[in-house]
């Protein structure tokens, strides 16, 4: 919409092509499983003002479609059955909604926030328990907001401290993220990064890193950039050895399928987490990281994950005595031992990376 700069009374006639045949939540639930994921973060409304769930403030939405079915209630019973927690995005632009795009008129502005909470109520009290509420688009100050004020809020007053109140009123244990690319504000739970970590940002707070599995974040048939199983397990461990959860993006065709590259890439990932994940899940910082390798670490354990195609590497150590004992995860790892203040790691041809225990 905003690329090809669509009016927004054009772009509302895609709805009446939304037919969604082949979406079936149970088979998204399970993938999320055999990827190893703990829960999913379902873009709930983009940028666009399209809601992917029954809303109450605008007849822009999926039950007014073909489709007709509210696509996140049925995301929601999923993942409910089968353990999965549920996060949900909203955009804090709305290029359908005139208040937005009218920002700097206060009146425009105040009709636009009044919806941004009605939905905010709406996703919080009507689907049960949410695991995180992902806010975007506030970005002041960017070259987007700077070079077309019209498509982007400038600073543009959204009442945080009253919405995150209401989220932590209504969904107690789920986590407010904001992707503002700046430090964290009163009542935001979780730093944000997108595609990367951002060493300079990543401090003491909990955090997320989000990241496109190819090059675009919506389906392309013909994407020019398809990351490998074992690249994108990379990227997991470098967001781990900082601290952050991976929220790994995953683009549906038209009809509503996950492409069958992206599926089996997936399924990549999961497998590698059935031998290796003692080394990702519930771990914390590890003592440092480096070029080809980071750390994590859990009590009575810390991880070096390599994340090269290197055959041998050398990690210095902080406190050598500290690891008496090292321990091969997996098959890549051919031999390891920690000698002149060095942990020494010789590695057998791989993808995906190795993983070395230390106790």
């Amino acid at each position: 919409m905003f690329n090809d700069r669509v009016p927004a009374d054009r772009y509302r006639g895609l709805a009446d092509h939304f037919y969604g045949s082949e979406w079936d939540a149970a088979r998204l639930a399970d993938l999320a499983l055999d990827a190893g994921q703990r829960y999913i973060t379902v873009t709930a409304r983009h940028h666009d003002g399209f809601s992917l769930f029954d809303t109450q403030m605008s007849d822009f939405k999926i039950t007014k479609t073909p489709f007709g079915r509210d696509l996140l209630a049925e995301l929601a019973d999923a993942c409910r059955d089968r353990g999965l927690g549920l996060g949900v995005y909203l955009s804090l632009v709305d290029w359908s909604h005139p208040g937005y795009r009218d920002w700097q008129n206060n009146s425009s502005w105040h009709s636009f926030r009044e919806y941004l909470f009605g939905q905010v109520k709406e996703v919080c009290t009507q689907y049960g328990p949410l695991v995180q509420l992902w806010l975007d688009g506030d970005w002041p100050g960017t070259r987007l907001s700077r070079d077309h004020p019209d498509w982007f809020a400038g600073r543009a007053d959204y009442h945080y401290p009253e919405l995150y109140a209401a989220v932590h009123n209504a969904q107690p244990d789920a986590v407010i993220l904001n992707n503002r690319h700046s430090t964290l504000l009163p009542g935001e739970d979780i730093q944000c990064f997108e595609q990367e970590v951002n060493p300079a940002l990543a401090g003491d707070a909990p955090a997320e890193t989000c990241m496109s599995m190819d090059a675009s974040w919506g389906f392309m048939p013909h994407d020019p950039l398809r990351r490998s199983a074992g690249q994108l397990t990379a990227r997991l461990a470098r967001a781990a050895g900082y601290g952050s959860n991976l929220l790994l993006n995953v683009g549906p065709t038209q009809s509503g399928n996950i492409p069958d590259h992206q599926i089996s890439r997936l399924r990549g990932v999961g497998e590698w987490l059935v031998t290796h994940g003692e080394a990702i899940y519930g771990t914390r910082v590890g003592f440092s990281s480096g070029q080809g390798w980071t750390s994590t670490r859990r009590e009575g354990a810390d991880y070096i994950i390599v994340t090269s195609s290197a055959s041998e590497l050398s990690v210095p150590l902080p406190d050598p005595g500290r690891f008496p004992y090292t321990e091969a995860i997996g098959s890549r790892v051919r031999g390891s031992e920690v000698r002149d203040g060095h942990l020494r790691i010789s590695m057998n041809p791989g993808d995906f990376p190795a993983v070395v225990k230390l106790t």
